[in-house]
């Protein structure tokens, strides 16, 4: 009996510490600073970092859209295609201090040797979509992985069309003059 009220009372005090009210400081957090800060962004626009803030990697992975799918055997970018590389153009050039590598994939048809230039030709093309709306290309690079990286493994249209991709991953790097 002792251990069930030992318990309870711990799940009490569990239950009632998340409970607490986030806006006990104020609208913007500790020491109740709201509004836009210094970097013109509201409180609405989330923590550094989250996948609210514009500028974080989270943000262009979820919001933008980090991957462009492409047809059987085809490494021309459809206007889907375009419109994620709008994005992903403009994120890039906002956010200078970062690099960014795009692997080309390819779904499971086909050789290994063949795969691998198609998945380079999409990775390519991504890469020339960018560098055409601004993006500096030292700032770019491309590498290919065929069909060695699949996101879906079965043998039916359905996971054949989610592994013909092209996948812009970023990493930060301060650019030097």
């Amino acid at each position: 009996m002792k251990m069930m009220t030992k318990a309870t009372v711990l799940l009490l005090v569990l239950a009632t510490a998340a409970c607490t009210n986030p806006n006990r400081f104020g609208a913007g957090g500790v020491g109740g600073a709201g509004g836009a800060g210094a970097d013109g962004f509201g409180a609405n626009a989330g923590m550094a970092g989250s996948a609210s803030d514009p500028r974080s990697p989270m943000f262009f992975n979820q919001t933008i859209g980090d991957r462009v799918l492409f047809a059987v055997d085809q490494s021309t970018i459809s206007p889907e295609g375009r419109t994620i590389l709008d994005g992903q153009a403009q994120w890039l050039l906002t956010n200078a201090d970062y690099r960014a590598v795009i692997e080309g994939h390819a779904d499971e048809q086909g050789t290994r040797e063949y795969n691998l230039a198609l998945g380079f030709r999409r990775a390519n093309a991504v890469r020339e979509y960018l560098v055409s709306r601004g993006v500096p290309s030292s700032r770019l690079e491309v590498t290919s992985y065929g069909k060695e990286r699949p996101i879906e493994v079965c043998s039916n249209e359905a996971c054949y069309s989610q592994n013909r991709r092209a996948v812009t991953v970023l990493s930060f790097s301060a650019l030097t003059s």
